[in-house]
């Protein structure tokens, strides 16, 4: 019998080194002796992968320089772009804070009885209604859009000349058999895919370009309740469209107009053996 864990394998590294590590302020030994740990140590790997997923997307999402496992800017040719004086400024007294607060639950809740009756015609059935919160792992899939889709040189960790390879091994981690939908009729082909941590267990993304560039990702994960329901979620000029069936949630993502996006979502879904019918 196969046991997840194998007393004869040395500890992890505790929570410190590894911060230090993502953020690439070990020496090089130190560094070396946590990659090997890591490549022992699959739940302290999963960490890593998540707490740098974090970063990444908090750096995107926020503008700001990213910068590699060594400390390096990614994607900026000259230090001398970056800050050199952090401005601080002062405090809003709590009194202020809280009736500002106040004046904007009062503001949304307004707008949320004036416009509750027309939401559903507003966005084509995709708003959940008030206090819709879109489920975690579509936020998952929206961040995890985020950090790797402006990659240039390492979007995927499996390719698409590697795709056999790349559905066996992911339809491994998540003990689903997996398959990848063709979306050459919209004019996008397989880049490739990676694992990445989910909510309560491994995810797959697989990404798809056009020939401008535009990317799109198709994401998968595990999910204990099952529903037929598909809606829309947005983040900025990003939107997620995302479903569950048989005990799994997809959400696909994308810049693109919301009409195209939907028509793309629902031939994944029936592709992947979903019944996006009962979404008309």
């Amino acid at each position: 019998m196969n046991n997840d864990h194998d007393s004869s394998l040395p500890e992890g590294p505790d929570l410190r080194a590894l911060s230090a590590f993502v953020d690439g302020e070990l020496p090089p030994g130190e560094r070396a002796a946590i990659e090997a740990q890591l490549a022992q140590q699959p739940h302290a790997a999963a960490r890593v992968a998540a707490w740098r997923a974090q970063k990444a997307a908090l750096q995107a999402l926020c503008g700001a320089p990213q910068r590699s496992e060594h400390g390096e800017s990614v994607g900026q040719s000259d230090p001398d772009d970056e800050p050199a004086f952090i401005v601080v400024r002062r405090p809003t007294p709590w009194w202020q804070r809280v009736g500002l607060a106040a004046c904007w639950l009062a503001a949304g809740a307004g707008l949320a009885l004036a416009l509750g009756p027309l939401a559903p015609r507003l966005t084509g059935g995709a708003w959940n209604g008030l206090g819709g919160q879109p489920p975690s792992f579509a936020e998952r899939a929206d961040i995890a859009y985020a950090v790797y889709t402006p990659e240039r040189r390492h979007p995927v960790e499996v390719a698409a000349n590697e795709e056999e390879h790349l559905i066996n091994w992911l339809s491994k981690r998540l003990n689903r058999p997996l398959s990848v939908p063709s979306l050459q009729e919209y004019g996008y082909s397989l880049v490739g895919g990676r694992l990445l941590p989910g909510e309560a267990g491994p995810a797959a993304q697989f990404m798809y370009e056009n020939t401008s560039g535009a990317r799109l990702t198709l994401y998968i994960t595990g999910i204990a309740r099952d529903e037929t329901a598909f809606r829309l979620f947005r983040d900025g000029n990003r939107r997620t469209f995302y479903w569950v069936s048989d005990r799994m949630g997809y959400a696909l993502s994308g810049p693109i107009s919301e009409d195209k996006l939907r028509s793309i979502a629902i031939e994944v879904c029936s592709a992947l053996g979903g019944k996006p019918e009962a979404w008309q």
